[in-house]
Parts: structure tokens; sequence; C-alpha cells
């Protein structure tokens, strides 16, 4: 089977292929391509050279592996598989499906002889005796639904047409969105597949390992969630919101809703910091979704919102790059936000559906980004402007931004 190759992901794992020491996790929301992206993987090595009896693939969630639940079976069938000498390649897909399953891959890297590679849809899989058990042995690769230019790239792999207007086949990857599958569908098949991405994790990744006993109450809560993606929340407005529509919840079963949407990669919180005190500010974040699919797949009205769209996808490629993102604040301005990385470098970035309307509208894009004294770069993304030159701040469309896979 051909498969699409996700270049911009490939290229963080393959200094490990052969290591044996170092367990490779890949993360990601479910549907998002960690299955194909381990297939590749394996291609690749056996394109290298490996023979096909020295890779081990295991997809525990397909016919004949199903039954595999704990660690004693998921051990037998490793041995069983492992005929060849030498060095080999084991590939688990969905391996928290096994119970304790971190003693078994623990074994086996332990014997220096298998370059390990796992999936898990969800942060279950690092939030136990995997992290604890592994400190420094792991390293977590985090897989995200297509940026827009693997979604062209996608589109053009599977001989779909793509408009010569860049601006219009944006529009359409916002109300798409990126789970790879979803292209070979359209219209209400398209809207079907993703909510049946969402059942699906509310069954394999949710309800298996946590109680939720009003379902119809925990729905509600997503759906709050999903609806006002890109808007500030604190845990009292959001209480207060669904009182006041009839959903009667606690404080602490609210928080533990949200945590269960994070923890299943739904969504993601984006928390704010004070550039001024450089410190975190408690109680207000704002929630972004893993894919935008989901908010298009709840709601019958395909008008773009661009505000929170936008700025949707700005957060997603930017983590997809490896940067840490929050929210800045500026004294009573705000920057929608500060990028980090390791090294300690930064930008900040400030997204706008346009700053073409009016003079006021340019001057409250620009001025959180002038308001910033230090020297890191300053970026402002809009939809689909002419390209202004001002203050040293980089403007850019972001459809050829993402499009040419530009880093900040």
């Amino acid at each position: 089977m051909r498969l699409y190759k996700r270049e911009n992901y490939l290229k963080k794992i393959r200094g490990f292929y052969h290591d044996t020491d170092i367990i490779k996790v890949i993360t990601g929301v479910r549907r998002c391509g960690k299955s194909c992206l381990m297939e590749t993987i394996a291609g690749e090595l056996t394109e290298a050279g490996i023979a096909s009896e020295n890779i081990i693939y295991l997809n525990l969630d397909k016919r004949g592996y199903r039954n595999i639940k704990t660690t004693d079976q998921l051990d037998a069938l490793i041995e069983e598989k492992s005929i060849a000498a030498g060095p080999k390649y084991l590939f688990i897909d969905e391996v928290q499906n096994v119970k304790d399953f971190e003693e078994v891959i623990n074994g086996f890297r332990e014997e220096d002889e298998y370059s390990i590679f796992i999936t898990g849809s969800n942060s279950y899989l690092l939030s136990g005796e995997l992290a604890t058990k592994l400190t420094g042995r792991y390293l977590e690769f985090e897989l995200y639904t297509l940026s827009f230019e693997e979604y062209l790239g996608m589109k053009e792999f599977l001989g779909k047409t793509i408009q010569s207007d860049l601006t219009a086949e944006f529009d359409n990857y916002i109300s798409e969105g990126g789970f790879p599958k979803a292209l070979q569908y359209e219209g209400a098949d398209k809207r079907a597949y993703i909510q049946g991405v969402i059942n699906e994790i509310f069954k394999k990744d949710i309800k298996k390992r946590v109680k939720i006993r009003k379902v119809s109450v925990f729905e509600t809560v997503q759906r709050y969630i999903i609806n006002n993606y890109g808007a500030t929340m604190s845990l009292t407005n959001i209480l207060e919101e669904l009182h006041k529509n009839g959903c009667p919840i606690k404080r602490e079963t609210l928080h533990r809703y949200i945590r269960i949407l994070e923890e299943a990669k739904i969504i993601y919180p984006c928390y704010r910091f004070d550039l001024k005190s450089k410190k975190s500010i408690s109680g207000e974040q704002k929630y972004y979704l893993a894919d935008l699919g989901f908010y298009f797949a709840f709601n019958t009205d395909k008008r773009i919102n661009y505000g929170p769209a936008l700025e949707n996808i700005v957060y997603t490629y930017a983590r997809s790059k490896g940067y840490d993102v929050s929210v800045g604040r500026i004294g009573k301005l705000e920057c929608d936000f500060i990028l980090g990385q390791n090294n300690m470098d930064y930008a900040y970035v400030q997204v706008a559906m346009t700053i073409m309307n009016s003079l006021d509208t340019e001057e409250r894009e620009y001025r959180p980004l002038e308001s910033i004294r230090d020297n890191y770069p300053k970026y402002l993304l809009t939809r689909n402007d002419l390209i202004q030159h001002r203050s040293g701040i980089k403007h850019y469309n972001i459809a050829p931004f993402m499009k040419d896979n530009r880093l900040f």
C-alpha cells in the first residue's frame, strides 16, 4: 500500500531508527496518522536493506491481535515473532490496549537488540509507569493532523484537484480540517467520519479508562469547549454558562472532564503569560482544538469565524514545529501567542483575519507587538492582505507561510 510520507515528522525520528536504548513513542489524537507513520518507518527500514523477518509489526487494534490484553500474552507474541538473528525492529500500535505494557517494553529494551517504536492515542500512554520506569529511555514524538502544507501534499498524493487560488484552498482546509482519511470523503460523509472519530475517542480512549457517570453532562461540556475554542475561559465562567443553560455540574467534575478532554488530545490548553512580571497567569486560558474538523462536525453552519479559526491553525502549526505556546499579556494589551524553544529563543505572533478594514484595525493588531521592547522576532499573520512593512515586524499571509513550511 502506498503511503503519504509525512516528512516533517520522519526527519525528527530518523536519527533514532537504529537506537536500541531509546524507545520511540508516537502520540497524537486518534486517527491523526500514527499507524501510517509507523508503517512508513517500517517501509524505510526495508528500503534500507533490513530483512522483513527482522521487522516485527503488531497492531493491537487489528483483528487477530485484539485478544492480546495481558503482559504474558504480549510477551509471548513478541517472542513468537522474534525468529531472526541480530537487531530487530519492534513496532507496537495502540500498545495501551495491554494493561501494564510498560513491563514488557522495558524488558525487551534491556535486551539491547530491539529498536522499539510504540504508539498511543492519548497521554495516558505517558502518564503512568512508562514515564517513571523509563526516565531518559524514551522520546515522545507528538503527531498532529495535517498542516496546510501536508493537506496540499496529500490532495496531490490522492490525485485530487488543487485550486490555483491558494486562499480559497486554505479556506477549504479550515472548514474540512486535517484528518488524513477525511480527505477521501466529500460533504456529509466527511462530517460523519469526523463525528465517528469523536465517538471512537470516547469509546476507546475515555470510557475504557475513566468512569463517566453522566455521559450527557460530559458531552455537554465537550460541546461547549469545542464550540467556544479560542475564547478566554476560566472554570468559573464555564460553570456559570453551563448552569445558565440548565447543565447541573460541580466545579470539581467540570475540572475533571476538561482534563479528560485534554488527555484524549481533543483539546489543548493555552495558558496566559504576563510579559512584565514574567509569570504565568493562573485561572484563565484558551482552549484550541486538535483539529478544526471537530468544530465543523458538530455545527451545521459552515461559515468560518476567521478569528479563532486562524488562531487555532497557527497554534497547532507552531506546536507541530516544536514550539511551546502561550498567550501573552502586556499590561492591558494581549499578544496572541508567545512561542518558545528549548534554547530560550522566543517569537511573538499576532493573528488577524485582516488589517485592511481601517486604521483602527491596523493599530489594534500592531500595538501589542510594538509595545514589546526586546529584540526577539515579531510576526503579524493575516489571511490575505497586502504585505506591510512596519516597525521591523514580519508580516505574512498564513497560507503561503505554511505552504512554504516556514519557521518562526
